[in-house]
């Protein structure tokens, strides 16, 4: 495989700027520039995640500030990630094992 089959969105020289990853097998080849760009852009939304999720504790914080029980809103958001379907079938499942322990 030859550097120019790399796609290069970043603008790097493929050409100029490769490594092997593995000692002479080409089929590791890659563009140091494009792996440097795809590190750099995790590393960006890592960065945005935790921004995000440190937004999202503020928003819990507030909550509980204001009466809410955050241990209910949590259950209410994951519980509105699924359909009506998946939310009927884990009830059932609940009840099934509820009541074959006794507590139904």
């Amino acid at each position: 495989m030859d550097d120019a089959a790399f796609a290069n969105p970043a603008g790097f020289d493929a050409t100029t700027d490769t490594a092997e990853a593995m000692g002479s097998d080409s089929s590791h080849a890659f563009s140091k520039g494009q792996l440097k760009s795809v590190i750099e852009r995790v590393e960006r939304l890592e960065e945005e995640k935790k921004e995000v999720m440190e937004q999202i504790k503020e928003v819990y914080a507030e909550a509980k500030s204001n009466g809410f029980d955050v241990k209910i809103l949590r259950k209410i958001v994951a519980l509105r990630k699924k359909s009506p379907g998946e939310r009927s079938e884990e009830e059932a499942v609940l009840e099934t094992y509820l009541m074959a322990l006794d507590m139904a």
